[in-house]
């Protein structure tokens, strides 16, 4: 089998390939990616003679037909960082709506068996009561979490008018090794580890459910096995923390005063809470492996070890890119 994966060398796609070399070593495996600021090679360090490497852009479809045919496809390429969304939303439209497009006008070109579309929580907006359903109305808040909302009602209506054997996935926040230093816990752990001030949105109240990235690449892969063409399956833990409780775990995992928490000004539209039930995954026979303490003390020690692969992105980030910024989750 040919599998395609596009944003392949980002955080969730550079774990998500991993795990296919793992679990499916005899498939041919094709990485595309269009190695921005936050796909980056070295995530792929140790894979580059087991698997294919298209340089491209999603929305470029002349960049597309250089993959040649495929069986399969996730599509984990996006732009996914709210602040950014908000400043400068048009390459969030040209990736997560016209990159969708043309990955299914793609797909319509091959004998797919499924096109996994990986999406987010944040399409449902925020809640402070109960947990969204996968039949919950999406009621995004940034330009980012519209565009992605965008692009998975796209994947419907080619299910629907084509027959394009799609399902899509929608997780809550993930966090773990390899995930770009703009998204809160890696950028408090490589400040924290600097001795720099961790910013922390309004006094830190905001509730996001955090699941390890290995358990979220467990479910992507089970739902292109055994999920039904056409429908959305959450992908959640349902372990839930403010990101003050998160911010300060940190701080003490790494023997860190609390004094280095710099409280800032709340971005537009910041959403209160996500919430998820993954009762359909789950009835799928997917459940999370690792707790969420568990989780971050794996994720602290890996950025405490792994300098070489962050002291880079911080010497070409500008202090206020490297310093600012949310507690969004990363889908590329």
């Amino acid at each position: 089998m040919r599998v395609l994966v596009t944003g392949g060398a980002g955080f969730i796609g550079s774990a998500f390939v991993r795990l296919l070399l793992e679990k499916k070593p005899g498939d041919e495996l094709v990485v595309f990616d269009k190695l921005t600021y936050a796909g980056r090679l070295e995530s792929l360090k140790g894979l580059k003679r087991k698997i294919e490497l298209v340089k491209g852009d999603v929305a470029s479809k002349a960049d597309l037909g250089k993959v040649g045919k495929v069986d399969l496809v996730f599509n984990f390429a996006a732009e996914s960082h709210v602040d950014n969304s908000v400043s400068t939303p048009e390459p969030f439209v040209k990736s997560n709506c016209l990159g969708v497009f043309n990955l299914l006008e793609f797909a319509r070109k091959n004998d797919l068996e499924k096109f996994v579309q990986v999406s987010t929580d944040e399409v449902y907006g925020s809640t402070k009561k109960g947990s969204f359903t996968e039949e919950s109305q999406l009621n995004p808040s940034s330009p980012y979490s519209a565009t992605k909302a965008s692009g998975d009602l796209l994947c419907h209506a080619y299910h629907k008018t084509y027959g394009l054997p799609v399902v899509v996935t929608r997780s809550s926040n993930n966090y773990g090794p390899r995930q770009f230093p703009e998204k809160l816990i890696p950028r408090m752990i490589v400040n924290a580890l600097r001795n720099k001030p961790l910013p922390v949105h309004g006094t830190g109240e905001y509730v996001r459910d955090w699941t390890y990235v290995l358990d979220n690449c467990e479910a992507i892969e089970l739902v292109s096995r055994k999920g039904a063409p056409g429908e959305v399956y959450n992908i959640a833990s349902n372990d839930e923390r403010s990101n003050i409780e998160v911010v300060k775990f940190i701080l003490e995992e790494l023997k860190k005063p609390e004094s280095l928490i710099d409280f800032v000004a709340n971005r537009p539209g910041q959403d209160y809470r996500y919430s998820l039930d993954s009762g359909k995954a789950r009835g799928l026979g997917w459940a999370p492996k690792v707790s969420f303490e568990d989780g971050l003390r794996q994720t602290v020690e890996w950025y405490r070890t792994n300098e070489w692969w962050w002291k880079p992105l911080k010497e070409k980030m500008s202090p206020i890119r490297w310093l600012s910024g949310d507690g969004q989750q990363q889908h590329n």
